[in-house]
């Protein structure tokens, strides 16, 4: 039992960790702002202490267990900082801070179930002003558009992992996972359309292929053949209407080749998907 995590006079914060640990946040005699890691199995000194500033602001912890991120804002600052939480020393490793121009009077912020997993959204706060509240995003760049598994396994859901009644009878249950990966979207790539004119003289005709992917997953065709060059829109004759139809063939085969070829690159892409090289 641990009587004060933190020595200051001011407010302090709490929040458990996946591993069990307790992450605290609060100020020293001094009035700087702390942050400490404590294993519940030794409370008499905390395993990793980190002074920050002597801002007066007290400091909100808002922890993301997927990733063992922990972010920080305190009242009244302008920035968030972010630090990892490891199993090696010092446990506690700063890796950067968010800075905007107004001050914040307080913090809120997204579940994980809530982000766009599209986007490689990794956290979305809401940052409260005197008259508005602002959502600040958190983004990964990534060159890939597959869904990212490292940033997003499964997460806690919605869903209720006991009732009240079980927990005061001294139950015990982790909390029921669900998989974000049927929220991924891949992005929608532009449709590819390539127009073709045959070799006739005067407009006479006109040969337009037209093919549309859309994230990879399917192949859609369209050939047709617009003849003119008349006000009914004659066909022409002889040798002109064979050469359009020759060039509509060799449209057609270089479709039907290219449409095999998508198959089997989504088929490559399935088996790296899942796991089978």
């Amino acid at each position: 039992e641990k009587e004060r995590a933190h020595e200051g006079a001011r407010p302090m914060r709490a929040i458990f960790l996946a591993d069990g640990k307790i992450f605290t946040t609060g100020f020293s005699r001094m009035s700087e702002r702390q942050l400490a890691l404590w294993d519940l199995e030794n409370l008499e000194e905390p395993m990793g202490l980190q002074e920050l500033d002597s801002s007066n602001g007290a400091l909100l912890p808002f922890y993301d267990p997927d990733t063992n991120v922990v972010y920080v804002c305190g009242k009244g600052d302008s920035s968030i900082r972010y630090f990892e939480i490891t199993e090696e020393p010092p446990y506690i490793h700063f890796l950067n801070t968010f800075t905007s121009k107004e001050p914040q009077r307080g913090m809120g912020w997204m579940p994980k179930r809530g982000l766009d997993v599209s986007k490689c959204e990794i956290a979305r706060f809401y940052k409260l002003h005197e008259r508005k509240c602002e959502p600040i995003i958190m983004t990964v760049p990534r060159k890939s558009d597959l869904f990212q598994d490292d940033l997003y396994p499964d997460t806690a859901g919605p869903e209720a992992a006991m009732e009240a009644e079980e927990w005061v009878a001294g139950r015990t249950a982790g909390p029921v996972l669900v998989s974000l990966r049927q929220a991924y979207v891949p992005p929608k790539q532009r449709d590819l359309k390539v127009n073709r004119r045959a070799l006739l003289h005067d407009g006479l005709g006109t040969v337009a292929v037209a093919r549309g992917v859309s994230g990879g997953c399917g192949l859609g065709v369209a050939v047709g053949v617009s003849l003119g060059g008349s006000p009914g829109g004659s066909v022409p004759q002889g040798g002109r209407l064979e050469e359009v139809l020759q060039e509509v063939a060799t449209l057609r085969a270089l479709v039907a080749e290219q449409g095999q070829r998508i198959d089997r690159l989504e088929e490559q892409l399935s088996r790296l998907e899942n796991g089978h090289v």
